[in-house]
């Protein structure tokens, strides 16, 4: 029984919530719920869940649109204030940064809760990445490009990685993340001592693996030999041809009992910085026909081998044609993959992902394609990612759902219409069809567009 109800019957009166959600296609992925209802929002959280007429203070008529949970993204670089806006019109309640992660848990946070807090809620992982760069003092901003990539660390230097990694985990990073091919030259007997926190702190560690088939054996490799809990970031572009099989291997281990996972963004072309190890170290000795395979996202020229070396000594970021659409569609409809956008965003410039992963799939896989169902899509970017950090993050239990008590985290769209509009010249196109977002219980998006001077966006920490 609510304690709305339990009011009713005492009172005699209906309660007045905070706001009501009328008359939407309530869809929950944990309760299999598909129909109209009402739904009342009080003190941030869902009060109540209903076919009856309900009133509030404020009322959002969602007649005609999609209701369903916030959507969850496990894999989002550039949270600043800029891409927190952009997610909020794609959808996106919680924004979390995983992969790359950072070296100072408690003053990434510290940062974000200043100037009265952020418009989505947010989190981070400790990053093997940044620590290495900080341990080995390697001169890079955004990725090693020193000893931090290239240079074997010592005993004692990876036993202080190891220590900060734990000392991160302590100030409540949400999960460890790590990238092997921006740190090529991390040994496995340092990359086994990374699973190993990993293992006994109960922690998920998520992994951009080394391309293909052998990369993912290695990562399944560690991850069975210390028994840690693996994520495998953007299988997709990890993949390529390859994803078939890959995405066989990675069912292959959960069949096992390997707590294996992994996501997948909606777009053939992927995006990093070119001064990063995995595009000198896959790019310096190509043969020169492969340089077309990179575009400059401030000027859409394909590269040849001058332009790739002038580039890379000003930096910045490079988008990378690698992919095909029928490997991506596969890796996106798959059960075992989870929506994440990889979002990437670095002094104005960035891959269309940040702006519209979670629209596209919506409205290109779901609508239009035909090759994911609603309910299946909505699953993927709420109750999935949301399951897959609740062990470290109990508060991850409040969000994906909707049901009575969870945070009032929402996404309410048009599912005729919804649409990703962004490209790789013009990557901040916001998309259609996002109609409302709500944060906390507070819009964030109100009929398509922002809502200027909207901050309940709350930290998401582990305990």
């Amino acid at each position: 029984m609510t304690i709305a109800l339990l009011l009713v019957m005492q009172l005699g009166t209906p309660p007045v919530y905070d706001r009501v959600i009328l008359g939407g296609r309530v869809m929950d992925p944990a309760s299999q719920v598909d129909g109209p209802r009402n739904i009342g929002l009080q003190g941030g959280r869902i009060a109540v869940i209903t076919g009856e007429a309900i009133r509030g203070r404020d009322t959002i008529d969602a007649r005609g649109l999609v209701v369903t949970p916030g959507f969850i993204d496990l894999h989002a670089h550039g949270q600043t204030p800029e891409t927190y806006r952009f997610q909020s019109l794609d959808g996106v309640t919680t924004s979390l940064e995983l992969e790359l992660g950072t070296s100072d848990v408690a003053g990434w946070y510290r940062e974000r809760s200043a100037g009265g807090g952020a418009r989505i809620n947010y989190g981070v992982s400790i990053g093997h990445i940044k620590v290495r760069m900080a341990v080995m003092h390697d001169s890079g901003t955004w990725m090693p490009v020193g000893e931090g990539a290239y240079r074997a660390a010592s005993p004692e230097q990876i036993g202080e990685i190891a220590r900060r990694i734990e000392i991160g985990l302590n100030e409540g990073a949400v999960s460890i993340g790590a990238g092997f091919p921006y740190t090529p030259a991390a040994t496995r007997d340092e990359l086994l001592a990374l699973f190993r926190v990993a293992a006994t702190t109960k922690t998920p560690i998520h992994v951009h693996i080394r391309p293909g088939v052998a990369g993912l054996r290695d990562a399944l490799s560690l991850a069975g030999e210390t028994n840690a809990a693996l994520h495998v970031v953007h299988i997709n572009s990890a993949s390529l041809a390859a994803t078939p099989v890959m995405l066989e291997m990675i069912s292959e281990a959960r069949g096992k009992g390997h707590d294996v996972t992994t996501e997948a963004y909606p777009y053939a072309a992927g995006m990093t910085e070119i001064q990063s190890a995995t595009i000198q170290d896959t790019y310096r000795a190509a043969p020169d026909e492969r340089f077309a395979e990179l575009e400059w996202p401030r000027t859409g020229e394909r590269l040849n081998r001058e332009s790739f070396e002038r580039y890379s000594r000003s930096g910045g970021p490079v988008v990378v044609h690698t992919n095909t659409e029928q490997m991506v569609a596969l890796a996106i409809t798959s059960p075992l993959t989870i929506i994440a956008s990889d979002a990437y965003w670095q002094n104005g410039t960035g891959h269309p992902r940040t702006t519209g992963t979670f629209a596209r799939v919506l409205g290109r896989y779901v609508r239009e394609a035909h090759s994911l169902s609603l309910m299946d899509a909505i699953r993927k970017m709420t109750l999935m990612p949301a399951q897959r950090l609740e062990a470290r993050v109990p508060a991850m239990r409040q969000k994906g759902r909707l049901r009575v008590g969870a945070d009032a985290d929402m996404t309410i769209f048009d599912a005729a219409s919804v649409l990703d509009r962004s490209t790789y010249r013009e990557p901040s196109l916001s998309p259609v069809g996002i109609q409302y977002v709500i944060v906390n219980g507070v819009s964030v998006v109100s009929n398509g567009l922002t809502v200027e001077g909207a901050l309940p966006g709350k930290a998401v920490r582990a305990p």
